[in-house]
């Protein structure tokens, strides 16, 4: 089958860090399978398609465009209408895409304060100018010009009709084949669905020993060796397993370390971090209580929350922009 008979494949790289592209080349072999199925026609950081082609199709021309990162700045939103208009079908491709992930913690401060952050007050750098790079620069060969910064950073589904949802950061290789096959035979949930994952939790999947969860303070993974077979949130780290979708295989957990969250919330939780606050207040252990004055409670509890380091890094860290609390501050873009 000639390319121009098969169906076309793009991948798009938005707001994210380019892991999406790393696990997808992590294929291996199969990634000649997925060249004998599709026209692998766009995909910046592997092939020289140029935008002008993309908008040269017809709409609708694309069969499955994997789009992953977050919407950060005004060409990653017009990329995201423009793959839209041109895909027939239209992936979440990972955490980015699907929750707005590691770039949407920028949501909790302004973008002129986060560019001052970085540019100017940054200890390693050497700005003596307060340079901060924007518009357009000229030169004598020519301009360059940026792309302007939205208001607030967007997971995909909030400017663009998403087809199907797939977790990760990035997902796991052998999901990704998983999503793949399932594209290729048709055999696809209703739209709107989360695919190439589990249908659990994570602690599901791990095979750590669990017993009643009473933690009485919460430590950091720096701060001790954990017994490898016990449950780590037991253990007093902060392991979002209770609160994210299985399908990862639980690696993280398996190499002794705490699920950071990165598949996002399973089934029915609309909120992950939410979920995993909930989690935690039911098994704090703030020892007896017995005679103590309200006040005296309320501080023993700011104590031992006072151990948790970073609220929004810990529970938000993949879901921010998707989240109920989505960032304070707005933006009409």
């Amino acid at each position: 089958m000639s390319d121009s008979e098969k169906p076309k494949l793009a991948i798009y790289w938005a707001a994210s860090c380019g892991g999406c592209e790393i696990a997808f080349v992590n294929l291996h072999e199969k990634i000649l399978d997925v060249d004998a199925a599709f026209d692998f026609m766009f995909c910046p950081c592997l092939l020289d398609t140029k935008k002008k082609d993309i908008e040269a199709l017809q709409d609708g021309a694309i069969a499955v465009t994997l789009f992953n990162g977050a919407l950060r700045t005004e060409e990653n939103l017009e990329m995201a209408h423009l793959m839209r208009r041109k895909s027939k079908i239209m992936v979440a491709f990972g955490s980015c895409a699907k929750g707005g992930c590691i770039p949407s913690l920028a949501n909790f401060t302004g973008s002129d304060e986060m560019l001052k952050t970085i540019y100017i007050d940054n200890p390693s750098l050497d700005n003596p100018m307060n340079i901060i790079p924007s518009g357009v620069t000229s030169f004598a060969g020519g301009e360059i010009s940026l792309p302007g910064l939205l208001g607030r950073v967007k997971h995909l589904a909030e400017e663009v009709e998403v087809d199907y949802f797939v977790p990760g950061c990035p997902p796991e290789s052998d999901q990704i084949w998983n999503v793949i096959e399932k594209i290729l035979s048709g055999d696809l949930p209703p739209k709107g669905g989360t695919i190439g994952c589990g249908n659990l939790t994570v602690c599901d999947d791990c095979d750590r020993i669990k017993e009643e969860k009473r933690i009485t303070a919460f430590r950091r993974s720096y701060e001790f060796y954990p017994d490898t077979r016990a449950c780590l949130l037991e253990q007093g780290l902060i392991c979002m397993g209770i609160a994210t979708r299985s399908g990862c295989g639980a690696p993280c957990t398996r190499a002794n370390m705490p699920c950071s969250g990165c598949y996002g919330s399973p089934d029915g939780v609309s909120d992950q971090g939410a979920k995993m606050v909930a989690a935690l207040g039911s098994i704090m252990d703030i020892g007896d209580t017995s005679g103590l004055s309200e006040s005296a409670i309320a501080l023993r509890v700011e104590e031992f929350l006072q151990t948790i380091p970073d609220y929004a890094g810990l529970f938000y860290k993949y879901t921010l922009a998707g989240s109920t609390l989505g960032g304070r501050v707005g933006g009409s873009r």
